[in-house]
């Protein structure tokens, strides 16, 4: 796709990947929509990055049909590239885990991706074409100590993502998995305060190369899944 010009909705977008994401498209000429949770800081990043701010929960279920069509109104009618990039963690150990943990993580993770999803591709299938960008996760592949919630969600992001290739190709929408290992951001971080970056750790710049690379490629062709690992982890 030619990113110049182009339309696209970043969820989680004020922190980490979702906003190093936003402001290699926006270098690029692309028209952005960035969401997120903290006004304050939303709007601080989307004026200092040039993005339009979206006060948006996607954890907020009934919320997503009219915010969806608040975000495409803001993009002046138009769609071409949805960033399911919101995401949030909690890691007890078997034994300690409530249904709290698992309600909270998977409204985000899994109900509230599926759902916005859902209403974008109403506006894909209308165009016939569109470009969605799941973001899972090493955790999506092989489970680990205290990653039972977490890693649950993300497995059922990858199942998600499979399905909707298998739907969607047909309509010309390309639907993609990318796989980060850990990157330092403020995911997990109750204060939501950034991590500096680490040799052994990805940042967010990798992750947003890859987005950028996979919706640059020609609309015919796709990546279906794609994992990026830190060179050297010691």
């Amino acid at each position: 796709m030619e990113v110049n010009n182009a339309n696209i909705l970043i969820t989680g977008g004020s922190s980490g990947i979702g906003k190093e994401t936003a402001k290699q498209f926006i270098s690029k000429g692309a028209k952005v929509v960035i969401t997120g949770r903290d006004d304050t800081k939303l709007n601080q990043v989307a004026q200092e990055i040039g993005a339009i701010p979206l006060l948006f929960d996607v954890g907020d279920l009934s919320s997503i049909p009219g915010m969806t069509a608040k975000a495409i109104e803001l993009l002046g009618g138009k769609l071409d590239t949805l960033v399911n990039n919101a995401g949030i963690g909690t890691f007890p150990p078997l034994g300690e885990i409530t249904q709290a943990d698992l309600e909270s993580v998977y409204t985000v993770n899994v109900f509230g991706l599926a759902l916005l999803t859902q209403e974008v591709v109403k506006t894909f299938k209308a165009q016939d074409y569109g470009n969605i960008i799941n973001i899972g996760s090493t955790a999506s592949l092989k489970g680990f100590e205290r990653g039972t919630v977490y890693a649950a969600s993300k497995f059922a992001v990858r199942g998600m993502t499979q399905c909707w290739q298998a739907e969607l190709r047909k309509h010309n929408i390309r639907v993609s998995l990318v796989n980060p290992s850990e990157v330092a951001t403020a995911f997990a971080n109750e204060d939501r305060a950034e991590r500096q970056e680490e040799s052994n750790k990805l940042g967010p710049q990798e992750i947003a190369d890859t987005i950028v690379n996979l919706v640059e490629m020609r609309d015919k062709g796709f990546v279906p899944e794609v994992t990026v690992w830190a060179t050297n982890p010691f």
